[in-house]
């Protein structure tokens, strides 16, 4: 039985909260938080019998094999550097930080001490992904040309306005699933050597960047387009575009669920293929029981699809380029959203 420890009350670790109690494998040891009300109350909805005021006295309770980050992401590195120097597991949820010399620390903390560490880009783990892999991997579309993604939310009014904007909220997931796609279909390296360019426009209430649009080219010739908004919406788009063929998804490929997940195969001039992939669990389900099978296996990092340590880095670092030529493309004579 792996026994988890839960940084922080919010609602991404009551969603982590129910796929740790939901698993045979897993239950939840203590759980520590800095608002008494809503720790004590996180801690009675989930039957957690130790509740903690401090971090650090979660970090140091000796019956707790892995913590589990839920805290804003301006945070995250100073918790994996705390759980790591204690010797703990850790699953960090996304973005992986907010800065790359942030991410950089974090992945010193973890090398050094040599402990398991995963990023929580939970959409990596299920089953959907190793499907789209197989495709990519299959040649049926051929050499890759082109990709795009889009994921759009209106949720600006609920984010944490130190956690740098939509970049790092949401267009994390279509970056990081550009990141698996390269890498799988175009090799190890292919992701790290390209050209970037970004838009972006600035919130009126927190300063960080509400909209973003990046074009990147890669140098072997692959063009990318991304989008993110918290401003509007709720919508969701990826398509992989090769000489032979499409594949585009169907359902939300950054929150697959249990039961049907679908995507579309189109080889140019054949009836369009959908290709349905069924799950017992959920995207959160599926990574609480890779981490489990992980440290059975005594691995310090999960494999692919999930995110090992350096794919964690190279997404962060086209996270950082992309905000920061956003912020530089908004100007002066740009106006702020007014929303």
């Amino acid at each position: 039985m792996l026994r988890w420890g839960i940084l922080g009350t919010s609602f991404i670790s009551d969603t982590m909260a129910e796929a740790i109690t939901a698993s045979d494998g897993s239950r939840i040891e203590a759980v520590a938080g800095r608002d008494g009300l809503r720790l004590s109350d996180f801690a009675a909805r989930h039957g957690i019998a130790k509740h903690y005021s401090g971090y650090d006295a979660l970090l140091d309770d000796p019956a707790i094999d892995v913590v589990y980050v839920g805290l804003p992401n301006n945070l995250h590195h100073e918790a994996v550097i705390r759980a790591a120097a204690k010797g703990k597991a850790v699953l960090s949820e996304k973005s992986l930080t907010t800065t790359m010399a942030e991410a950089d620390a974090l992945a010193q903390a973890v090398r050094d001490r040599g402990i398991f560490f995963l990023e929580g880009l939970m959409y990596l783990c299920h089953p959907l992904m190793a499907k789209a892999g197989e495709i990519l991997r299959s040649g049926r579309l051929g050499a890759i040309r082109s990709v795009s993604g889009l994921y759009a939310a209106d949720i600006w009014k609920f984010v944490n306005p130190m956690g740098k904007g939509t970049i790092f909220n949401l267009g994390c997931y279509p970056a990081s699933l550009l990141h698996y796609v390269i890498q799988t279909a175009c090799g190890p390296d292919a992701f790290s050597t390209r050209v970037t360019s970004a838009f972006g426009n600035v919130s009126p209430h927190d300063g960080n960047i509400c909209d973003a649009s990046l074009s990147v080219r890669f140098d072997n010739g692959v063009l990318a387009t991304l989008q993110s908004t918290d401003s509007f919406g709720m919508s969701f788009a990826f398509s992989i575009h090769g000489e032979r063929g499409s594949l585009r998804f169907l359902t939300n490929p950054w929150l697959p669920v249990a039961g049907e997940n679908r995507m579309e195969l189109c080889e140019y001039g054949h009836p369009a293929e959908e290709i349905v992939v069924l799950s017992d669990h959920d995207a959160f389900g599926h990574q609480v029981k890779l981490v489990e099978s992980c440290l059975r296996a005594g691995v310090k990092e999960a494999p692919r699809p999930a995110p090992r340590l350096s794919d964690s880095l190279e997404i962060m670092s086209l996270l950082s380029a992309w905000d920061e030529q956003a912020r530089m493309s908004d100007g002066r004579n740009n106006p702020q959203r007014s929303f």
